[in-house]
């Protein structure tokens, strides 16, 4: 399996712009700049992009340990928040923070916890990550 994505940027940092395209199509010239990745401009950025990656594949991470465990979810809700600081290294990435409201009938708090360490722990995306991650689970 190999999934592509390619970046244009033109000009400096500050004033430059640039797109973000993925192979399926679904980022096709999406535009970022610095204004979207330093301060609150329109458009997209890499931390966002990083962000989404990781709650979608906590999600599928999760699902895949309920059912291991007997457990078919029926809703499984996870937002990220990437903490991008500057460190003595440069901007670095600091933490990505998961939070996650998840319907699964029949299950009991200390199989949803099991489950939902394990998805962290086993998410490819919280493997590729050098930062701490933080989980906040909740089952309805």
């Amino acid at each position: 399996m190999l999934r592509k994505a390619s970046a244009v940027w033109k000009g400096n940092l500050k004033e430059g712009k640039g797109t973000i395209s993925s192979d399926s199509g679904v980022l096709k010239d999406t535009q970022y700049s610095f204004s979207t990745r330093f301060e609150n401009g329109i458009g997209t950025n890499p931390e966002e992009l990083i962000a989404a990656a990781h709650a979608g594949c906590f999600s599928m991470a999760l699902s895949a340990q309920l059912a291991n465990a007997g457990f078919t979810a029926e809703s499984i809700e996870t937002s990220c928040a990437i903490t991008f600081d500057k460190t003595d290294a440069g901007f670095t990435l600091t933490k990505s923070a998961l939070t996650t409201v998840a319907k699964v009938p029949g299950a009991d708090q200390a199989a949803f916890d099991k489950c939902a360490a394990d998805a962290k722990a086993g998410c490819p995306i919280s493997r590729v990550l050098n930062t701490e991650i933080t989980l906040d689970i909740k089952l309805v």
